[in-house]
């Protein structure tokens, strides 16, 4: 989908290569209009209006950069010209109060219009009368703006009294006026001038470069009916832009607001299909608690205080009926996190300080700032992390998540850690802690006003919606 700015393009380039209005036989040929050019150019000089202008080089076959219709013809600028100028080289000092006489730059010139023109040099009529000699700026004259940022134009509504530095090229021509901005305007001739610009802290399009370049003319009837269609598309343009710019805003939201979505359906079960061969949520349940009976027995965990049943005030929406709401100290072995003091830091250490602000997307992230600790002091606070580890952020920013994937770290307190048992998807439980469930969840939760701090309590009564182990599997393939 293109842009206002593509669009508008679009337009001008078709402009300039006679394929926005069609030619009609009645208006005459461009071959007929340069005649008449030519003389008028003539009557001119012959009344010392206009210097005779140096006769330019022939336009060769290489140069055209599009073909044109039949009616139209290729010309130099400088052939349908009789001003093509540049403001003062050498600007004098501007007056210290304003004046009704103003010197102007290319700072001054946006795309149709003059602007901040409180930012110009303000001249006594004495100097301005002498500066103007040169531009002579009249109603219907265009500005192009040639040194420091180019390309911009307007064409003189004769409103200021106004006089240019050598930034600004004015032009007077014996077309149309503003179809020669079109042509100025258009992505073809805007990038012949950077390509061709010169110089090395500020590149300049000069007047020997301008006056050679290439305009395609049509005859001087179709030239009004090309900026009368312009005119008429441009209101369209900016509704488009505007249109645009919604679109945009929707697009850069509708990816995180279907990922929402998305995990929203696969907790509440309806991402994916419910197969009965999976069996249920409820034996599943009967597996884990063996589970761990038997690592209590053999020691290994300790035995976990029971909490209460779930309520029905608790239950957010509903599940399949192969579904249970579970806690997550059901799905666990130990709910933790890691060291409320601060421990000593080392920079020769090789075990980094990770808390809450490490954890992103699923991974332990180091930092340049990450504090380091010896092995010693590591020992010291050590805790059991292995690869049924997942860790998240309760304190400060609230649900970063990471897998532990055996890095050397020792956890502060902003990092909460539970080890999942074996009939549990580590997956599918980063899919719900990443869920706007479990955020409104720990916000509800969540003490402290400047800085937000969920408690183990409440992370080990988090209420967890449960389906099978294959479906768990399933959910999180579906996702990926």
């Amino acid at each position: 989908m293109m842009t206002a700015q593509q669009l508008k393009n679009s337009i001008l380039q078709r402009a300039i290569e006679g394929k926005l209005v069609e030619q009609r036989a009645e208006e005459g040929t461009t071959k007929e209009l340069l005649k008449e050019i030519k003389l008028e150019k003539e009557k001119l000089v012959k009344e010392g209006k206009i210097k005779k202008s140096k006769a330019l080089p022939p336009i060769t076959e290489d140069e055209i950069p599009f073909d044109i219709p039949d009616s139209w013809e290729w010309v130099r600028l400088a052939d349908i010209c009789i001003k093509l100028v540049d403001g003062d080289h050498n600007p004098p000092k501007g007056e210290q109060e304003k004046t009704d006489y103003i010197m102007a730059s290319s700072q001054n010139i946006n795309d149709d219009t003059l602007v901040d023109l409180d930012k110009v040099r303000y001249l006594s009529k004495e100097v301005f009368d002498k500066e103007n000699l040169r531009t002579n700026a009249e109603k219907g004259d265009i500005f192009f703006t040639s040194v420091g940022t180019l390309g911009k134009s307007c064409v003189f509504n004769g409103s200021e009294n106004i006089c240019f530095q050598r930034s600004v090229t004015v032009l007077s021509t014996l077309i149309f006026n503003y179809y020669l901005k079109v042509v100025l305007d258009s992505p073809e001739y805007q990038n012949m001038v950077k390509k061709r610009a010169t110089g090395t802290a500020q590149k300049g399009f000069y007047l020997n470069q301008m006056s050679v370049s290439l305009i395609p003319i049509p005859p001087l009837s179709e030239q009004n009916r090309i900026v009368a269609k312009i005119e008429e598309l441009m209101p369209l343009v900016d509704q488009y832009d505007k249109a645009y710019s919604q679109l945009t805003v929707l697009n850069e939201k509708f990816p995180q607001d279907m990922k929402k979505s998305i995990l929203q359906y696969a907790i509440e079960g309806k991402l994916v299909e419910q197969r009965p061969e999976e069996g249920t949520a409820k034996e599943l349940l009967k597996e884990i608690k063996l589970e761990k009976e038997k690592l209590v027995k053999e020691g290994k965990i300790k035995k976990s205080k029971p909490l209460p049943p779930i309520t029905e005030d608790e239950i957010p929406f509903d599940i399949p009926d192969s579904w249970e709401w579970v806690r997550l100290i059901d799905v666990t072995t130990v709910i933790g996190d890691g060291i409320h003091g601060t421990p000593s830091y080392d920079n020769n250490g090789t075990v980094y300080f990770v808390n809450g602000n490490n954890l992103c997307d699923g991974k332990i992230v180091i930092k340049p700032d990450t504090k380091r600790v010896l092995k010693s002091e590591a020992e010291k606070h050590f805790v059991t992390l292995d690869e049924t580890s997942f860790l998240v952020s309760i304190n400060g920013t609230i649900g970063n998540t990471a897998f532990y994937n055996n890095e050397p770290i020792i956890l502060g307190k902003s990092a909460c850690y539970f080890n999942l048992l074996g009939k549990i998807d580590k997956k599918y439980i980063k899919l719900i802690v990443g869920s706007d469930y479990y955020l409104k969840y720990a916000l509800s939760e969540a003490t402290g006003t400047t800085i937000k701090n969920v408690s183990l309590k409440s992370m080990r009564k988090f209420p967890i919606p449960l389906p099978s182990l294959s479906e768990q599997h399933r959910i999180v393939a579906k996702i990926e």
